[in-house]
């Protein structure tokens, strides 16, 4: 079947490119995120992947999978477009009349944003080689994506192929043009480069979707945000809990610097909503505040990671992808005489 397949995509038959490359297109999407660290460039990536593969498969030797030749098209389409993506500049703070707090620290990755648990669908549950170390829940979290954009492009190519996908060292040789012993070098140095982040990866990946602690401290977090209540917001958060809010490079740590954020940025006399999702395998919200014209406007999205029973870290992102999990810019007008317009 595969070889009649190919045999007529070499010959232009586009129907027969689709059902090759269509059951490996949300994995590769996946696959681009993990090393791009954002939903569009990956959406971009994949479709670049797609082309050159059209393109390239009359040269396609046959010595590898389908499936992995795909993967070492878009693993260096990817690292083509690192290029570019790791050129961008962190966002200037934008909200008028609001002067943050000095931050822990300033981010290294503002290019970074959230995955759909959508597009996760039939893409993370997928069977992987046995050297890989992670599960595949935790190599999608935004902790994780985030610690490999740290990771000289190289050495996350490496490490995503070899203990997340479970690729042989030589099948990924192959992908990078490069030797085994080459692989093996990236590949210590990258897990080296993880090491001293594992703590934090592990208590910044949220639970199995749908567990108790998950959905009792979701309840909680809508109603504390919606009613702009600090004090109970931040009840839910662990004593070092982490906010950063990408493409801004500000990170904060810790209760007290985080509540010092929050009473900056929550208004009582305004009303908000949330509206839920899902991403990284974590519970997200479109945040919404009403605006002078009566119109609830989008103001950002945010992602959550529940440990234990509370918030262990929080990230903000902008509006820019709000399309690609359904969520709309505005929400119909609110008319509650308890709400001022923001």
């Amino acid at each position: 079947m595969t070889a009649d397949l190919i045999s007529r995509a070499r010959a232009g038959d586009g129907d027969a490119f689709r059902a090759l490359t269509e059951p490996h297109r949300r994995e590769l999407h996946v696959h681009c995120y993990r090393m791009l660290g954002s939903v569009q460039d990956a959406e971009d990536a994949l479709q670049d992947t797609l082309v050159a593969a059209w393109r390239g498969l009359p040269r396609f030797a046959g010595q590898a999978s389908i499936r992995t030749w795909l993967y070492r098209i878009a693993t260096n389409t990817c690292l083509n477009a690192m290029r570019t993506t790791r050129r961008r500049p962190a966002k200037a703070w934008d909200i008028p009349g609001v002067e943050p707090p000095e931050p822990s620290r300033l981010g290294q990755v503002p290019w970074l944003g959230a995955f759909p648990d959508s597009l996760l669908q039939g893409a993370s549950d997928l069977p992987v080689g046995p050297e890989a170390l992670y599960e595949q829940t935790e190599s999608i979290s935004l902790a994780f994506v985030a610690a490999l954009q740290v990771l000289p492009p190289r050495q996350l190519a490496v490490l995503v192929l070899r203990d997340v996908l479970g690729f042989p060292a030589s099948e990924v040789a192959e992908m990078l043009d490069t030797t085994a012993s080459s692989v093996s070098s990236s590949l210590k140095r990258a897990r080296a480069g993880l090491d001293a982040r594992q703590a934090q990866l592990r208590a910044r990946t949220s639970p199995v979707a749908g567990t108790a602690d998950e959905e009792a401290i979701v309840a909680r977090f809508v109603a504390a945000y919606e009613a702009a209540d600090v004090p109970a917001l931040v009840e839910l958060f662990t004593d070092d809990v982490f906010l950063s809010m990408p493409p801004m490079h500000l990170e904060y740590e810790g209760r007290e610097l985080v509540e010092r954020f929050f009473e900056l940025l929550l208004v009582s006399s305004r009303c908000y909503t949330l509206v839920a999702t899902r991403a990284n395998g974590a519970p997200a919200f479109g945040a919404y505040v009403l605006a002078a014209d009566g119109v609830r406007r989008a103001t950002g999205l945010f992602v959550v990671t529940v440990a234990g029973g509370r918030i262990s870290a929080m990230s903000r992102f902008e509006t820019v992808d709000f399309s690609w999990f359904g969520l709309p810019l505005a929400l119909p007008t609110l008319r509650d005489p308890r709400c001022l317009p923001g």
